[in-house]
């Protein structure tokens, strides 16, 4: 297997799987549409992509000279996620119609990447495994495969809400996802806490 093949391997098997971002985009995609969710996809996206490169970089030294930065991305990451169950919990269930959607934003995505221990975790151990020595060359490839790979995971899981939106007509059936939404996203965060 070529280094390009299973750095794609790697960057499919940490993106596609559940976690915040990818809960968070399943009910933009169902609220708001494939296309308005987007946003959130791209800020995602971008948002990982900046952190791999980071960690390649240099940022896992100082995360290991300063395990106290690693508790506070950690705390940080809970209570954005929380915030984020609450948020959704409470919503009201309205979906929005084609013209007036506009869903999570950029920055929501790419926040939601920084404060993610997962993206954190996945950062540390794909740059440990791929490009340990920090080789610009080897850093640059590995976030160019994971930038597409992660666009195209996280899009997947807004098409399957979007694909869900027609079955969500009703208000109560909304404000019931949103809520097996917000207590999967909960569930993270107290995970996290226990890790």
């Amino acid at each position: 297997m070529s280094i390009a093949l299973s750095m794609a391997a790697f960057a499919l098997a940490t993106s596609i799987t559940p976690g915040p971002v990818n809960i968070v985009a399943l009910s933009a995609g169902a609220r708001y549409g494939l296309r308005a969710s987007l946003r959130h996809v791209t800020g995602a996206t971008v948002g990982f992509a900046l952190l791999l490169l980071l960690i390649g970089l240099g940022l896992r030294e100082l995360l290991v000279q300063w395990p106290v930065l690693t508790r506070a991305i950690r705390w940080a990451g809970v209570a954005f996620l929380l915030y984020v169950a609450w948020r959704l919990a409470a919503d009201d269930g309205h979906i929005d119609d084609a013209n007036s959607a506009r869903g999570p934003s950029l920055m929501i995505g790419a926040t939601m990447q920084w404060l993610n221990p997962k993206a954190w975790l996945a950062s540390v151990a794909g740059m440990g495994v791929y490009a340990v020595a920090g080789e610009p060359v080897l850093v640059w490839q590995f976030a160019a495969i994971y930038f597409v790979v992660c666009y195209l995971s996280i899009a997947c899981w807004a098409w399957a809400g979007a694909s869900l939106r027609h079955a969500l007509r009703e208000r109560a059936r909304v404000r019931f996802v949103n809520r097996c939404m917000a207590a999967l996203l909960a569930a993270s965060a107290l995970y996290l806490l226990m890790t």
